[in-house]
């Protein structure tokens, strides 16, 4: 049998102790599932945020320490929880202060409480000592746990491979660079990097890391070009040999239309017919024309310009001659919320904009819609995608990031799962979503369709076995004896 990876896990975020984004869905599951495998144990690290001393959990004292600081060292303490099998570690300190917001709108005030976080985690792995043969570090927030493990040359660390998760490029972490300085963490000696780059977390981390990963292989691609680089292309092209794809996972039990008890009628792929039922339900629910020979195109998302919400709106008015009906759920962006509510008012009857976020309110989209429009400009993997083909609503999106590697297009393959389309215009939304109606009003082919999204295999599980085998390889690969030349 394989011995047991000892694989620390940073992220700022967890389901189901505190969700902001997608990283918490991340780190909520994948540690979960490579701690299933067997194979490895594996230590979530995370801030005890003020929201998370509501929960109701089984707390343990098990360190306290000092991190210094240039005014003085910052106590901190840790206690331990459990997720299931799984051991939580929740870091606090008067950087985590327990009235305030998971993220800030001071980058400071953030830089100062992610660059304690990060090196009281790495000073968790002293106190228990426990040196781990992983150190997985997730987005800005923790990137310079991975800076400072190889700044600091710490024998402690010296036989730990470091790898680095980047699920969204352009949040780098820009204004920490003065705590950085405080907590003895000057910027590197390096010519690598862009100058601007230099104390900023995020391309320190990718810098300084042994692997990188992104959560899809064509993310790992597009961030070596210049329309997704931000100005790191040149750097990430020079590393493009340790940079590797590799795609996010869906809790696949909360995520079941066969079991879940948000949706009025449950269904399989074998009684996909079911879904009919819902939908009846959900067009009574929002007062649209209850014409189940319609297809419902819906949206679920944050309103954000990187999701390419702004094109939904012109694309339907050039499809109003067409047959359909909408439902969007979404809110974020003021602009692109009013967009939405002007097309409620354009499509009376038609299209219901719902601008809040309502959790069982997408169960019920999930389990109801037709079409999913996800038209993002960018997108590393994304999530509603692999939702929604298995509550078999067919996701139309753009080819893009985890998109592209997740739908199978209509156009290409006998395989298809969803649509896709090249730019993100509006005339090419528009092109895809005709195209999804035409081959909705052939109900065989539509049925035919929806069979082969809801058989498609996004679980965690198969992404765990995926990062195993990478953490097997690094560690390996660092204790082989380099040649002498």
């Amino acid at each position: 049998m394989n011995s047991s990876l000892k694989v620390l896990f940073l992220a700022a975020e967890a389901e189901p102790f505190v969700k902001v984004g997608g990283l918490g869905d991340v780190a909520g599951s994948l540690p979960l599932a490579l701690q299933t495998t067997g194979e490895a144990d594996v230590r979530l690290v995370i801030p005890f945020y003020g929201m998370i001393h509501q929960l109701p959990l089984q707390l343990q004292k098990v360190a306290s320490f000092d991190v210094p600081h240039l005014a003085g060292p910052i106590r901190a303490q840790v206690f331990s929880t459990r997720l299931n099998e799984l051991l939580v570690y929740l870091v606090s300190g008067n950087p985590i202060p327990s009235d305030g917001p998971v993220y800030s709108a001071d980058p400071s005030l953030d830089g100062h409480k992610f660059t304690f976080y990060s090196l009281a985690a790495l000073k968790l792995a002293h106190a228990l000592t426990w040196p781990p043969d992983i150190l997985h570090a997730n987005d800005w927030h923790t990137a310079l746990a991975i800076y400072a493990l190889k700044f600091q040359n710490d024998p402690c660390f010296q036989n730990t491979v470091s790898v680095f998760g980047v699920h969204n490029l352009p949040y780098m972490g820009a204004g920490a660079g003065k705590a950085m300085m405080e907590y003895g963490l000057p910027p590197p000696r390096s010519k690598k990097l862009p100058t601007w780059a230099l104390d900023i977390p995020l391309p320190l981390g990718l810098l300084s890391a042994d692997r990188i990963i992104t959560p899809s292989p064509t993310y790992a691609r597009e961030i070596c070009t210049p329309e997704y680089g931000l100005g790191l292309e040149d750097f990430l092209r020079s590393r493009s040999n340790q940079i590797t794809g590799i795609l996010n996972g869906i809790d696949i039990q909360k995520w079941d239309p066969s079991t879940d008890p948000l949706i009025q009628f449950n269904y399989s792929q074998d009684t996909v017919d079911r879904r009919a039922f819902n939908k009846q339900s959900l067009l009574a629910e929002l007062s649209l024309q209850p014409d189940l020979q319609l297809p419902l195109i819906s949206v679920i998302s944050r309103l954000d310009v990187q999701k390419g919400i702004d094109l939904i709106p012109p694309a339907l008015q050039l499809l109003a001659d067409q047959s359909w009906q909408a439902v969007l759920l979404a809110s974020g962006d003021p602009i692109l919320e009013g967009a939405l509510r002007q097309l409620e008012l354009d499509f009376p009857g038609r299209v219901r904009s719902v601008i809040r976020y309502d959790a069982g309110l997408s169960h019920r989209i999930f389990s109801a819609a037709d079409i999913l429009l996800i038209p993002s400009r960018y997108e590393p993997c994304g999530l509603t995608q692999m939702i929604a083909m298995r509550y078999g609503c067919i996701p139309i999106g753009r080819a893009t990031g985890g998109l592209q590697d997740t739908i199978l297009d209509y156009e290409q393959t006998r395989s298809s799962t969803g649509f896709l389309f090249k730019k993100p215009e509006v005339s090419e939304l528009a092109a895809a979503i005709n195209q999804a109606i035409r081959v909705y009003q052939n109900p065989n082919r539509w049925v035919d369709l929806q069979g082969r999204a809801m058989a498609q295999d996004f679980s965690w599980d198969k992404s765990a076995r995926h990062y195993i085998d990478l953490y097997r390889l690094l560690i390996q690969r660092k204790a082989r004896p380099r040649e002498v030349s």
